[in-house]
Formats: C-alpha cells, sequence, structure tokens
C-alpha cells in the first residue's frame, strides 16, 4: 500500500502534474506544410479539455501518495483525443463545434469530431439513442456544418457503427417497425451527413465509420460504404472504441479500399460492377483472426487490383482511413467468464493505451492513428449478458458506469498497461 504524502509535497506535486497538463496542451509550433498526404506527417491534434471524472481521480491518486498513478491519468489525458458529439439542438452543437474549433486554432492543432446522434443507433444497447427523427438528425447536421469554417483542418469521423449495426442487422430492436424502411433511413442519413459536412468546409476530412477487422466481411462493409457515398469523401474509420491489431486493421482497410476500386473499375468490365461480394475478405479461407491465412487474400488484391488491366495509378484513386488506437494496445480480449455472450467488446479488462495519435503512419492510405474513443469513459454497464445481473464479474462484481462516464479502475489499467508505455 502507498504511504500517504505530507501536504505541502502534495502541492508541489499538484503543481508539477498541473505543470504537465499545461505543457502538453499549449502549442509548441506551427506544423510544416506537405502535399504528399492529406494531413502533413507533423501534423498536431487537438487535447480537448480532460474529463471531470479524469481531474478527480487525479485528485485522489495524489492524496494517497500514488504518484506515477496520477501522473500516467495525466499523461493519458493530455494525449490527443476526439471531441464527441451526441446531441443537443441544432443551435447547441453549433456552438460546441465553433468553440472547438477556436480551441485547436489556439492550440494551432487540427481536432477530430465524432458525429454520434443518428436515430436508434446502438441496437438499444448501451449507447442507443439519437436524434428523434431523420428530419431531426439531418437539421441537427446542419447546425454542426454551420458551426464549422468554410476553410478549416479537421478530422471528421461519421456515426460510429452506424453503417456496421444497420436496423436489418438487430431487427428485433425494432419491434412492430419497418426495418427496410429504418435501414434505408439510416443510410441516407449517414451519406447526407457525410456530403452535408464536406460541402460546409471542403477541407474536412470527412470518414464513415466501417466497423472493425474481427466484423464484417471486407466486401459487406465496402458496400455499405459505398451506398452511404464514401467515394465522395476522403474515406472510413476502423476500430472506433474496440481492441483490434493495429497491423491487422491496416491491412484490412487496405483490402476496403482495394475493393471499392475493383466494384467501381469499369475499365475492367461492366461484369463485376457493383459486384462487391467477390472481394476476398478476412474471412478467406478461413476466419477473421486467424491472420495466418491473410497472405491468400492480399495475393488475390495483388492479382484482381494492383495487377490489373486498369489498375490504380496513386493512392489519391484508393479511399483513405483512419485507425483508433485509443485502446487497442494490448489488442482484443479473450472472455474468463461463461455466457452466451462475454459482450468481447464491453469494457474488457487488461486492456492498455495503443499508439499515440500521429499522422506519420508509414501506411500509404493510413492518414492517421488517432484516439478516437475517449480512453477512461465506460462502454456501458455491462453484465456479459448473464441473467438477472447488472453486475460485471470481469471487475470485481461492481455495476460498471453507464456509457460515457469515467471508470476510474479501467482508466488506470489503460494506462499502467499502455503499449508503447506513457511514462
Amino acid at each position: 500500500m502507498s504511504k500517504a504524502i505530507p501536504p505541502s509535497r502534495r502541492l508541489a506535486l499538484g503543481v508539477l502534474l498541473t505543470s504537465l497538463l499545461l505543457a502538453l496542451v499549449l502549442p509548441t509550433g506551427s506544423a510544416s506544410a506537405s502535399v504528399a498526404a492529406p494531413l502533413p506527417a507533423t501534423t498536431r491534434f487537438y487535447v480537448p479539455p480532460p474529463d471531470p471524472g479524469a481531474v478527480a481521480q487525479i485528485k485522489t491518486l495524489l492524496r494517497a501518495g500514488r504518484v506515477r498513478d496520477a501522473a500516467l491519468i495525466a499523461r493519458m489525458v493530455t494525449t490527443p483525443q476526439a471531441v464527441w458529439l451526441t446531441g443537443g439542438t441544432p443551435k447547441q452543437v453549433r456552438h460546441d463545434v465553433h468553440s472547438t474549433m477556436q480551441r485547436a486554432k489556439r492550440q494551432r492543432a487540427v481536432p477530430t469530431l465524432v458525429v454520434y446522434n443518428v436515430p436508434g443507433r446502438d441496437c438499444s444497447q448501451y449507447s442507443s439513442g439519437g436524434a428523434s427523427s431523420d428530419t431531426a438528425y439531418r437539421n441537427w447536421i446542419d447546425g454542426i456544418a454551420s458551426g464549422l469554417p468554410h476553410r478549416g483542418r479537421v478530422v471528421v469521423v461519421v456515426e460510429p457503427d452506424g453503417l456496421a449495426n444497420l436496423p436489418s442487422d438487430c431487427a428485433g430492436a425494432y419491434p412492430g417497425q419497418d426495418v427496410a424502411a429504418l435501414t434505408a433511413g439510416r443510410i441516407a442519413d449517414i451519406k447526407y451527413a457525410g456530403a452535408r459536412l464536406r460541402q460546409a468546409d471542403p477541407d474536412a476530412l470527412v470518414y464513415l465509420d466501417a466497423g472493425h477487422s474481427a466484423w464484417h466481411s471486407v466486401g459487406d462493409i465496402a458496400s455499405r460504404l459505398d451506398q452511404a457515398g464514401v467515394r465522395n469523401l476522403q474515406g472510413f474509420s476502423l476500430n472506433v472504441s474496440n481492441y483490434q491489431p493495429t497491423p491487422q486493421l491496416a491491412q484490412y482497410g487496405t483490402w476496403i479500399a482495394k475493393c471499392l476500386y475493383y466494384a467501381n473499375n469499369p475499365a475492367e468490365g461492366g461484369w463485376r460492377l457493383g459486384h462487391y461480394d467477390y472481394c476476398a475478405s478476412q474471412y478467406y479461407p478461413a476466419t477473421a483472426t486467424d491472420y495466418s491465412t491473410w497472405h491468400l487474400t492480399d495475393e488475390w488484391y495483388a492479382a484482381n487490383v494492383d495487377s490489373a488491366a486498369n489498375p490504380p495509378t496513386s493512392n489519391s484513386q484508393l479511399a483513405h482511413f483512419v485507425i483508433d488506437t485509443s485502446r487497442n494496445g494490448q489488442g482484443p480480449w479473450t472472455p474468463t467468464v461463461t455466457s452466451p455472450d462475454p459482450q468481447t467488446w464491453c469494457n474488457p479488462p487488461g486492456r492498455g493505451l495503443g499508439l499515440r495519435p500521429t499522422a506519420n503512419t508509414g501506411v500509404p492510405l493510413v492518414d492517421a492513428y488517432l484516439w478516437i474513443k475517449t480512453p477512461g469513459q465506460s462502454d456501458g454497464q455491462c453484465n456479459r449478458n448473464i441473467p438477472g445481473s447488472t453486475a460485471d464479474p470481469e471487475w470485481g462484481g461492481i455495476t460498471d458506469p453507464a456509457a460515457g462516464a469515467w471508470f476510474p479502475q479501467q482508466a488506470l489499467q489503460l494506462a499502467r498497461l499502455a503499449a508503447p508505455p506513457l511514462l
């Protein structure tokens, strides 16, 4: 057990940590321009104000003399991460976007915004909710658009899981409703959001969310992305709030980009236009997590896209993508509980922060590694689908905080198990 520290030393340590926070948040210089990539490799990403729960946790740790743990949380919350837009009126969200853009400008940084308010989001799970109607949603998107500068660099991630978890994927969550109409409305709403935001700010990098590499096949998610207008945007996002390994996500995302090209290349003949089902995927020939077979899918794209009669001649002809590395430092979780659904995506224990946000990825189509999910915030009150239970056996039988609330135990674990280390 850590020994308590004298008040005078606690004060000094508090000042030291405050200095650390300020040093990390305040700008140290502007990034140099580059025309070789959507964002220069030296891009500085925006650091939003920390979650109040994190500030309270730092103070509690300092009072207990746990200086290193306090420093870990401080370092985590002063790492660039996204700002989530999840509701409010069009006027309110306009103000929030404008304020964020102004703060980012003072940091000489590029902010990341997450648009998360589509009707019926999250299939009635822990983050369910969203706008009351398609019209209300589009008015809300208009509010975001009006808060953007006409020419301002900003990354916008549109509706995490919105395309990967369509109403048609979870029809039981919408009893008595026309699921086909809801699905068509969802795709149309996301298409509207992407186009409207891009129209408002031509310098915005807009990405439609595409789930992750252990979920939909390449052709399936590529088809959904195309229906939602991805070919008129910068591209798509992967792994938001999830834990899949970065190298496999980069490989999976590159396949999606090439599948989009493959199914929309008239020079190769009309027989394959729109045939996303022809694209090889992470499930060919085995399972999504059997990485030993992924070279076979690489070979398929090499033969059918890279070496085809009309291959892409530059990366600008392919969709680009960003990867959420906020919590994938230790990779995905292997469940230890016996349950029909252990909820591997929901507050899994033993995870760590991943690669720090950067536009210098070294992967041609990966525009940036970003912390899109706010690390330290709960995924929801997970019970591992144990009937009649509200407790989480993986966290000692406690009731996890509600989705979006600060989860001190998980926050500290993520910081301690960060790969690469925070300190």
